[in-house]
Protein backbone atom coordinates (compact mmCIF):
# COMPACT_ATOMS: atom_id res chain seq x y z
CA UNK A 1 0.00 0.00 0.00
CA UNK A 2 1.54 3.35 -0.98
CA UNK A 3 1.45 6.41 1.43
CA UNK A 4 -0.35 9.44 1.00
CA UNK A 5 1.27 13.11 1.55
CA UNK A 6 -0.40 16.01 2.89
CA UNK A 7 1.51 18.76 2.13
CA UNK A 8 1.40 22.30 4.27
CA UNK A 9 1.30 25.46 2.61
CA UNK A 10 4.93 26.17 2.41
CA UNK A 11 5.63 22.92 -0.15
CA UNK A 12 5.70 24.65 -4.03
CA UNK A 13 2.91 23.32 -5.44
CA UNK A 14 4.99 22.05 -8.51
CA UNK A 15 6.47 18.76 -5.99
CA UNK A 16 2.49 18.35 -5.78
CA UNK A 17 1.73 18.10 -9.23
CA UNK A 18 4.83 16.43 -10.71
CA UNK A 19 3.73 13.92 -7.70
CA UNK A 20 0.14 13.69 -8.57
CA UNK A 21 1.65 12.76 -12.35
CA UNK A 22 3.64 9.54 -11.12
CA UNK A 23 0.18 8.38 -9.23
CA UNK A 24 0.93 9.57 -5.31
CA UNK A 25 -1.77 10.03 -3.51
CA UNK A 26 -1.40 13.91 -2.10
CA UNK A 27 -3.65 16.88 -0.44
CA UNK A 28 -2.65 20.35 0.69
CA UNK A 29 -3.25 22.25 3.46
CA UNK A 30 -5.33 24.70 1.15
CA UNK A 31 -7.36 21.67 -0.90
CA UNK A 32 -8.15 20.71 3.28
CA UNK A 33 -9.25 23.97 4.33
CA UNK A 34 -6.20 23.65 6.81
CA UNK A 35 -4.07 26.10 5.70
CA UNK A 36 -4.68 28.59 8.65
CA UNK A 37 -4.11 25.38 10.86
CA UNK A 38 -1.52 25.87 13.85
CA UNK A 39 1.65 23.40 13.91
CA UNK A 40 0.27 21.12 16.44
CA UNK A 41 -3.03 20.95 15.08
CA UNK A 42 -1.71 20.38 11.20
CA UNK A 43 -0.33 17.52 12.51
CA UNK A 44 -3.04 15.97 13.86
CA UNK A 45 -5.04 16.68 10.76
CA UNK A 46 -2.50 14.99 9.01
CA UNK A 47 -2.59 12.14 11.26
CA UNK A 48 -6.17 12.01 11.76
CA UNK A 49 -5.82 11.46 7.31
CA UNK A 50 -3.68 8.56 7.76
CA UNK A 51 -1.22 11.02 6.05
CA UNK A 52 2.63 11.78 6.18
CA UNK A 53 2.98 15.52 6.55
CA UNK A 54 5.47 17.18 4.56
CA UNK A 55 6.68 20.65 4.97
CA UNK A 56 9.37 23.18 4.07
CA UNK A 57 8.83 24.72 7.34
CA UNK A 58 11.45 24.38 9.88
CA UNK A 59 8.65 25.42 12.69
CA UNK A 60 7.05 22.23 11.94
CA UNK A 61 9.92 20.35 11.91
CA UNK A 62 10.62 21.32 15.80
CA UNK A 63 7.23 20.72 16.02
CA UNK A 64 8.02 17.27 14.88
CA UNK A 65 10.69 16.93 16.78
CA UNK A 66 8.79 17.57 19.91
CA UNK A 67 6.81 15.14 19.44
CA UNK A 68 8.82 12.50 19.44
CA UNK A 69 10.47 13.15 22.55
CA UNK A 70 7.20 13.45 24.26
CA UNK A 71 6.48 9.77 22.26
CA UNK A 72 3.25 11.60 20.83
CA UNK A 73 1.79 9.92 17.96
CA UNK A 74 2.32 11.53 14.29
CA UNK A 75 1.79 9.15 11.19
CA UNK A 76 5.28 10.36 9.90
CA UNK A 77 7.12 13.98 8.91
CA UNK A 78 9.10 14.80 5.57
CA UNK A 79 11.09 17.98 5.89
CA UNK A 80 12.85 19.41 2.89
CA UNK A 81 14.56 23.16 3.02
CA UNK A 82 13.44 25.06 0.68
CA UNK A 83 16.79 26.20 -0.46
CA UNK A 84 18.95 22.87 -0.67
CA UNK A 85 16.52 21.09 -1.93
CA UNK A 86 15.42 21.17 -5.40
CA UNK A 87 11.86 20.36 -6.79
CA UNK A 88 12.87 17.41 -9.06
CA UNK A 89 14.65 16.04 -6.28
CA UNK A 90 12.04 16.30 -3.81
CA UNK A 91 9.85 14.88 -6.59
CA UNK A 92 11.71 11.90 -7.18
CA UNK A 93 12.46 11.09 -3.32
CA UNK A 94 9.20 11.79 -2.34
CA UNK A 95 7.71 9.61 -5.06
CA UNK A 96 10.11 6.55 -3.61
CA UNK A 97 8.74 7.09 -0.02
CA UNK A 98 5.22 6.85 -0.90
CA UNK A 99 5.66 4.15 -3.01
CA UNK A 100 8.46 1.79 -1.19
CA UNK A 101 7.90 2.90 2.27
CA UNK A 102 5.07 1.29 4.61
CA UNK A 103 3.15 2.75 7.26
CA UNK A 104 5.59 1.48 10.10
CA UNK A 105 8.81 2.03 9.06
CA UNK A 106 7.43 6.34 9.00
CA UNK A 107 5.19 6.49 11.94
CA UNK A 108 6.29 8.62 14.64
CA UNK A 109 9.43 9.03 12.17
CA UNK A 110 11.35 12.77 10.93
CA UNK A 111 12.57 11.92 7.36
CA UNK A 112 15.34 14.82 5.77
CA UNK A 113 15.51 15.41 2.49
CA UNK A 114 17.37 14.72 -0.24
CA UNK A 115 17.53 10.96 0.78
Amino acid sequence: MALQFFFDQHVPRAIALGLRLRGVDVVTAAEDGAAELDDPALMDRASDLGRVLVSFDSDLLAEANRRQQTNRHSFGFVFAHPLRVPVGVCVNDLELIAKLGTPEEIRNSVLYLPL
